[in-house]
């Protein structure tokens, strides 16, 4: 991995979430080369395996992982990791977390259930965690108190909305991981 020498700080991150949550789209609309996709065309092998009920649209799946650079100051670089969303995938997410300090976990509030096990993996790694509650078109935008609640997060994992295809909104989620990662971390 290019390291910049005037950077103090490189970070890796992993970007996580179940199937069709929008982590491919969040490391495309927040970095600032372009990002590496191992995005492939859903066959019918992923038939009983991925549920595209909830994402009619969606045609393509990672299959290996995203990776994408984003630099929050002069000293501070993110190196972006998102992890397929498929329960069969997660073997990848052993060598995927090795070196990580943090994930952002993305979750859509409309299929919440299908969060559990990646909170479970991203806990078993060991990585501190904020939650970005992805906004959909056409859905509800549920109080950030109330996903907590449902999610049973401890009280101080950040939770934030954003709108993974916005650079911004993406961008103050990751910032908000930061954040928590400097407080837990020191």
């Amino acid at each position: 991995m290019y390291l910049d020498p005037d950077v103090s700080h490189a970070v890796k991150i992993l970007i996580v979430g179940h199937f069709g949550v929008g982590k491919t789209t969040c490391i495309g609309s927040v970095s600032e080369i372009e990002p590496l996709q191992t995005e492939e065309e859903i066959t019918e092998a992923s038939e009983g395996f991925d549920d595209l009920s909830r994402t009619p649209g969606k045609v393509t799946t990672t299959v290996a992982m995203d990776f994408g650079r984003l630099t929050l100051s002069e000293s501070l670089v993110l190196y972006l990791f998102g992890t397929p969303g498929q329960e069969r995938f997660k073997e990848m997410w052993e060598g995927l977390s090795r070196g990580a300090l943090g994930a952002l976990v993305l979750v859509d509030p409309e299929r919440l259930g299908e969060s559990f096990s990646v909170l479970d993996l991203v806990e078993r790694f060991g990585l501190t965690y904020a939650i970005g509650v992805n906004r959909f078109e056409g859905t509800t935008d549920y109080p950030l108190g109330e996903v907590r609640e449902a999610l049973n997060l401890a009280a101080e994992t950040p939770v934030v909305h954003c709108d993974v295809r916005d650079r911004q909104s993406s961008g103050q989620a990751l910032i908000t991981l930061v954040r928590h990662l400097k407080n837990t971390l020191g």
